[in-house]
């Protein structure tokens, strides 16, 4: 366990954000990799590796119900010192994440199709989109189990286990990457089939390994299946605290989906295009979004000590940090789009249309960094319900003036980048004038 309300709060966001960081980036890494090496297979398997990788959001939505839930309930109980309390969350969200990933195989595998039906009207990009799913199924699976462990580390004030086995995890990845989808060494090529399963496989490694670190190392909170047995009371609790955050995952997996279902019309190339440079988008904000997930376990220790002062202290070191790492991010990408990503593929429609979808929506990007860090603030203080509600009207800003340009006979692909903006910069507006709401209610009544 680490102590985190003591101490200077920028060191804690560093010495906490650094791991998280390359533990993040080790995450997206699993589909950066399949990005490079399935991009060199053409535009209609990249487009159906995006339409594919889309669901991962859903995943999410359901992980962070787990991950939010379980690392502020448990960082609430280490800062009143109680520990009885930590452990027993620990093993009811360890329970719950072993029947949502058999739930989520089930399903996976009898609803692929019809999602990417609905998404997109190419053939080749929806059999190619299932031959990666099928998979990478047990992959989105598994998360479940690993987000359970590595948000009960968190809340403990541990972030170093994890980010370790996940950097071994995604080496993995990378050495089994070029094998399965090419056939290096072996002579059999199993194309984007390869790419889903390197990551099951990968993920498989990780959750062994963190599981025998659990059962070897940590003492503050073990492993217990006599625990493993409902308990209503804190089931409630963790639902309460993780739904709203992964309500706002789900809202984004919709936001997604409308984009696909929006574009398909323009062909496989606008699909993968967009994918391609909402995944590079992805990985520039590791840095910032690992900064404003680092921020609740700081702050929800001090507010489950009750020192409110460095609650706010930690908003406002947490919301200069990430600002400053978006503006940092903005420039490189009106500067250098094409760069980042000439890597991941040769088709030049491809490139232009992320390019031109980068250097339009990098203009969100400090605004997005408001919203990371007042969305980390909600989970600090244990209601996350601003947080969603912030995102579900910023989904309905973009969707109604979306669905409307679609209609028109001059509708290009571009004016759903700017509309994206305008909808980001009202989001942090709502988010930020919720979380002054929450410090004024739920702290003592100091300015933010």
């Amino acid at each position: 366990m680490k102590d985190l309300t003591q101490g200077s709060i920028p060191k804690h966001l560093i010495s906490m954000a650094m791991p998280m960081m390359i533990g993040m980036f080790v995450q997206t890494l699993y589909f950066l990799v399949d990005l490079y090496f399935v991009g060199k297979l053409g535009a209609t398997a990249l487009a159906g590796l995006s339409l594919a990788g889309n669901a991962m959001f859903l995943i999410f939505a359901l992980t962070q119900i787990i991950n939010i839930g379980t690392a502020t309930l448990i960082s609430h109980a280490v800062g009143a010192k109680d520990q009885l309390s930590a452990n027993g969350i620990f093993n009811q969200s360890m329970m719950i994440s072993s029947a949502i990933g058999i739930v989520v195989c089930v399903i996976g595998y009898l609803g692929a199709n019809s999602y990417l039906s609905f998404v997109s009207q190419d053939a080749e990009t929806i059999v190619m989109g299932l031959r990666y799913l099928y998979w990478f199924i047990p992959c989105m699976a598994l998360q479940f189990l690993m987000v359970s462990i590595s948000a009960a580390l968190r809340g403990t004030g541990i972030v170093k286990p994890t980010m370790m086995i996940q950097m071994l995890s995604i080496l993995v990845n990378i050495i089994l990457s070029p094998i399965l989808i090419a056939g290096w060494g072996t002579g059999y090529a199993m194309g984007i089939a390869g790419a889903g399963l390197a990551s099951s496989i990968s993920v498989v490694f990780a959750v062994i390994l963190l599981l025998y670190y659990f059962k070897t190392s940590e003492k503050y909170i073990s492993l217990d299946f006599n625990q493993w047995q409902i308990d209503k009371t804190s089931i409630k609790k963790l639902f309460a605290i993780g739904l709203p955050a992964g309500g706002e995952f789900f809202l984004m997996f919709l936001y997604m989906a409308t984009i696909y279902w929006l574009i398909q019309h323009f062909g496989a190339n606008a699909q993968a295009g967009f994918g391609l440079g909402s995944r590079v988008m992805q990985a520039l904000f590791l840095p910032a979004m690992a900064i404003a997930f680092a921020a609740p376990a700081i702050a929800g220790q001090n507010f489950g000590a009750q020192n409110y002062q460095r609650v706010r202290e930690t908003f406002k070191w947490s919301a200069i940090m990430t600002c400053s790492l978006m503006t940092l991010l903005t420039i490189v990408c009106l500067w250098q789009a094409e760069l980042l990503l000439v890597s991941f593929t040769t088709d030049k429609q491809v490139i232009m249309i992320s390019a031109a979808f980068l250097q339009i929506i990098c203009w969100n990007f400090i605004p997005s960094g408001i919203v990371f860090t007042c969305s980390g603030m909600f989970q600090s203080l244990g209601n996350t319900w601003p947080g969603l509600i912030s995102t579900a009207a910023r989904l309905l800003a973009f969707i109604f003036p979306a669905l409307w340009l679609s209609n028109q006979s001059d509708f290009k692909i571009e004016q759903l980048w700017y509309i994206s903006v305008s909808t980001v910069c009202f989001q942090a507006l709502l988010s930020y004038y919720f979380l002054r709401r929450e410090f004024k209610s739920r702290l003592l009544p100091q300015r933010l």
